[in-house]
């Protein structure tokens, strides 16, 4: 990890000598989705704000992160929180058993028009100022390819953007369409979208987790030429080249959900008021692979099944990018040092605090050790 560094709410692991000579380029901020999670975001960049941080000049986020980097460039402080700890804690955003009863799919347009109104206003025409000329934008995935696909952020469908980057399918009623494409969650193709950013000539990528341990991995081993084509090139690319390999893994991924589909059924069976509460792992963490338990049955299909493939296998791959990044680059995580307390939907308010507070923590420790770095990088300099 000579590339890499890693700061929590307990710990800085960072080679500072190093990290300085990367934060003169392009610096880009970049935040994983994760649902009622991303409260932990919530509270690092509302750690940026106190601190009236923000050396950033490119913004990268799906889902609840790409929501909470909204807040951040609208510059209120408590939006994001109040965002998830108010509103995705209603029953007007999602009520369990009116979902398995049909009648209710997640509210995301409701609470996006209740964030526009009185008493939170998301000031966008603030975040249009503060974005100046710089970037902001949420990872989507393209429906008929299952591939990444980056929609810039506080322009004006940016309801719809937000909307599109959260759809997460069986949750959210419907694909959404725009001109371009039809799009769900970005968390299938791009849980964190830190390739995207370093594809845009990134060089100091900080990315915001919102899980502490990682998945372990299983990726197929690559050349070094072909590594570098999928560093450079879309996921669309990365099928094309590697098609052979994913049809493999397609295989071996329909020998494991055949595997879970049995589980699933027998789980039903002994548990019949339980039902599907996500469409795939995304909606989850790493520390909670594969929630098929309640998920497969009469919705499960092949077309969730591709989701759960190209999400797996993109994950893995972004992992792995996170522990070894290109020479030409620097990447700082910032994450829970202990897994979070809340879940992806339907936590406790004071799980949710807790975690905010983590993430509070986090991001002070990450203002303190970027400032000291630069200072000493500027004083070395005279």
């Amino acid at each position: 990890m000579k590339n890499s560094g890693v700061i929590t709410n307990a710990a800085v692991q960072l080679d500072t000598q190093r990290f300085k000579k990367y934060t003169g380029g392009k610096n880009a901020l970049v935040a994983q989705g994760g649902g009622q999670r991303g409260i932990f975001t919530s509270g690092v960049l509302d750690a940026f704000l106190l601190s009236n941080f923000d050396p950033f000049h490119s913004f990268y986020g799906t889902s609840a992160g790409a929501m909470n980097l909204c807040a951040f460039l609208c510059r209120q402080r408590g939006i994001g929180k109040s965002f998830i700890l108010d509103l995705t804690t209603s029953s007007e955003f999602f009520h369990l058993f009116s979902y398995i009863r049909r009648r209710q799919y997640l509210g995301l347009d409701w609470a996006l028009d209740k964030i526009s109104d009185y008493p939170y206003r998301l000031d966008i025409d603030m975040g249009r100022r503060i974005l100046a000329d710089r970037e902001a934008y949420a990872a989507v995935t393209d429906v008929p390819r299952l591939i990444d696909q980056y929609l810039p952020m506080l322009q004006d469908d940016w309801k719809k953007v937000l909307v599109a980057t959260c759809a997460i399918p069986r949750l959210y009623n419907e694909s959404v369409e725009f001109e371009h494409g039809v799009y769900v969650d970005g968390g299938v193709s791009a849980s964190i979208p830190v390739q995207e950013a370093w594809r845009k000539e990134a060089r100091c990528i900080v990315v915001i987790r919102t899980e502490g341990e990682d998945l372990v991995t299983d990726t197929p081993e690559v050349t070094d030429q072909e590594q570098i084509e999928w560093f450079r090139d879309s996921f669309n690319s990365i099928q094309g080249h590697w098609q052979d390999k994913l049809s493999q893994w397609k295989s071996d991924w329909n020998l494991f959900l055949n595997e879970q589909v049995a589980k699933a059924h027998g789980y039903k069976h002994e548990h019949p008021h339980l039902e599907s509460l996500n469409g795939g792992r995304w909606l989850f963490g790493a520390d909670d692979i594969y929630r098929l338990s309640h998920l497969l049955g009469d919705k499960f299909d092949s077309g969730l099944a591709d989701m759960l493939m190209v999400h797996y296998q993109t994950y893995s791959l972004t992992q792995d990018f996170l522990h070894s990044p290109p020479d030409d680059c620097f990447i700082i995580q910032i994450k829970p040092g202990q897994p979070l307390r809340s879940n992806s939907l339907m936590s406790e308010k004071e799980d949710l605090l807790h975690d905010y507070q983590l993430g509070l923590d986090a991001g002070f420790n990450f203002v303190d050790t970027y400032i000291a770095s630069t200072v000493r990088q500027a004083s070395l300099i005279k």
